[in-house]
């Protein structure tokens, strides 16, 4: 059985790019927020999402809004929390057959921005931070959202902070700058592997 290893960090962190770097060192990836969506285009899924709803979250494809969705739940955790007992339970289960298919690896990571946050990481025998500092964070998503500043800072608020998740995790990333993020990558593969060899 391959070790569980939990990747996480807020927004802007650049947490997919490290994970990106560990799937380059051969490590297996389950990014979360990714197959999250392919569940999400499921016609039964559409379904169960849209019963939540009181106004319509579908569009012309016959997709969900995503948008419109994250508008409606930001403010509304009840609304978030119907919306995960949805979506979560066949994310949990697609990772426990994705999981079952990596037999061979040592350990796996597995992304989730939301970890902390969904006690999800009691499910990881490890779990690696990535951190960064705030004014990087808000530049990148800023970049990749089209967002602006008071809008990247509420998601910020939004989320738990840094210095509780730092007290929970076994390792932690500074992602400031990538090129010095991928020697750090290298040392913890080969710590947890070393790890993994003694138990």
């Amino acid at each position: 059985m391959s070790i569980i290893v939990g990747l996480t960090g807020g927004i802007g962190s650049g947490k997919t790019t490290v994970a990106k770097l560990f799937e380059k060192h051969g490590v297996p990836i389950y990014i979360a927020d990714e197959r999250a969506r392919m569940i999400m285009d499921q016609p039964e899924v559409v379904q169960a999402v849209q019963q939540i709803f009181k106004t319509s979250v579908i569009n012309e494809f016959g997709l969900l809004d995503r948008a419109r969705i994250k508008a409606l739940v930001f403010d509304d955790k009840t609304l978030l929390e119907q919306l995960n007992q949805v979506v979560h339970p066949r994310v949990k289960k697609d990772f426990e057959d994705w999981l079952a298919a990596q037999h061979n690896s040592p350990f796996v990571i597995k992304e989730s921005a939301i970890l902390f946050e969904n006690g999800l990481e009691k499910d990881c025998d490890v779990v690696i931070l990535v951190v960064a500092a705030e004014e990087v964070r808000i530049e990148r998503v800023m970049a990749r959202d089209g967002v602006s500043k008071e809008q990247v800072l509420k998601i910020i608020d939004n989320q738990m902070k840094d210095e509780e998740k730092i007290g929970r995790s076994q390792y932690i990333i500074e992602n400031n700058n990538k090129k010095t993020i991928e020697s750090d990558i290298i040392s913890i593969i080969r710590d947890i592997n070393l790890k993994n060899h003694l138990i």
